[in-house]
């Protein structure tokens, strides 16, 4: 499998690297009833992006199901840190298939450790009453606010390193703008419970082995959400990426899928709407929507996140 490599300033960024995320080999199952592997994809902190493991834990349990059911929801727990570049072997168990809704249990493996944990739900839909968020008003449009690259530019401070300037800006396989601003370097903006986070592919979505292209684009959204979802608790703290002691950890996280993407609908800007619904004990709890631009909602993201902080040194 070829997997993703960091964007240097030469190379143009791609979405290459949530590509390759999401790309499985066929493994023999030892606990369950099929077995699939995926690597992690680079990135400049310690360990995975937990949004790696959701989004091929996706992959795995879409490829489980051969009877046209849709993926309508997934609920996980992240239980270890996984190593960035090692395969982690997903298996699946089939909980029930019913005529209505099936039920999947995934289990990523590394080390001989389980790291991650998730039941996903898929329904073959029905007729019934139809209610969506609203999108908010009076969003700025994406080309009215700076890109990653654009914002970081020659910015730096905290712990900010090249590396993870690059990854922030190019390596992500997603542009992502914010609303009122980023909280990189520092808490750009009101420090309020809120933001929006406009986010899109750097280019067309790549076909996925053995995915349909709907398949694909749900993967995606699971793959994307997990980059953002803490920061309107980051931001209401008043603490930026960049923070000196920050540390931060997804614990578990849970995602609903409303309405299926139509065709080029993840190719083009959607708006994720965020919001902090609570922070205490060193945990915080994010929830967001994401919405495309003519408003429709496609799909609800709650996730509680580990929030570490070292109180610096009086100066």
């Amino acid at each position: 499998m070829t997997t993703g490599t960091p964007t240097t300033a030469q190379t143009p960024p791609t979405s290459a690297v949530f590509s390759a995320a999401v790309t499985l080999t066929e493994a023999e199952a030892e606990h369950f009833d099929l077995a699939f592997t995926a690597v992690t994809q680079p990135c400049p902190w310690p360990k995975a992006y937990g949004g790696d493991l959701v989004a091929a834990a996706a992959a795995a349990a879409m490829r489980s199901v051969t009877d046209g059911k849709t993926l309508h929801s997934m609920h996980s727990y992240f239980m270890r840190p996984a190593d960035i570049g090692a395969a982690v072997r997903y298996e699946v168990e089939l909980l029930r298939d019913g005529r209505g809704y099936s039920t999947r249990q995934v289990r990523g493996y590394q080390n001989g450790k389980p790291v991650y944990v998730c039941l996903a739900g898929f329904a073959a839909g029905e007729p019934g009453g139809t209610f969506a968020a609203e999108f908010p008003a009076g969003v700025p449009g994406p080309g009215e606010l700076p890109g990653a690259a654009d914002y970081l530019g020659s910015r730096s401070g905290g712990t900010m390193t090249g590396e993870s300037k690059a990854y922030w800006s190019a390596g992500r396989s997603f542009d992502m703008r914010h609303v009122p601003g980023p909280v990189y370097l520092t808490v750009d903006g009101e420090q309020v419970p809120h933001q929006a986070v406009w986010v899109k592919p750097f280019d067309a979505l790549r076909s996925v082995e053995a995915l349909t292209d709907e398949q694909r684009d749900l993967a995606a959204l699971a793959y994307v959400c997990d980059y953002t979802i803490l920061e309107p608790v980051l931001r209401v703290l008043g603490l930026p990426w960049a923070e000196p002691g920050l540390v931060t950890a997804s614990l578990d996280h849970a995602m609903w899928f409303h309405r299926p993407p139509a065709s080029g609908t993840v190719d083009d800007w959607l708006l994720y709407v965020q919001d902090a619904a609570a922070a205490d004990g060193g945990r915080g709890l994010g929830i967001g929507r994401f919405f495309t631009r003519d408003g429709r909602h496609l799909a609800t993201v709650v996730q509680e996140g580990m929030i570490r902080t070292v109180e610096r040194n009086p100066s």
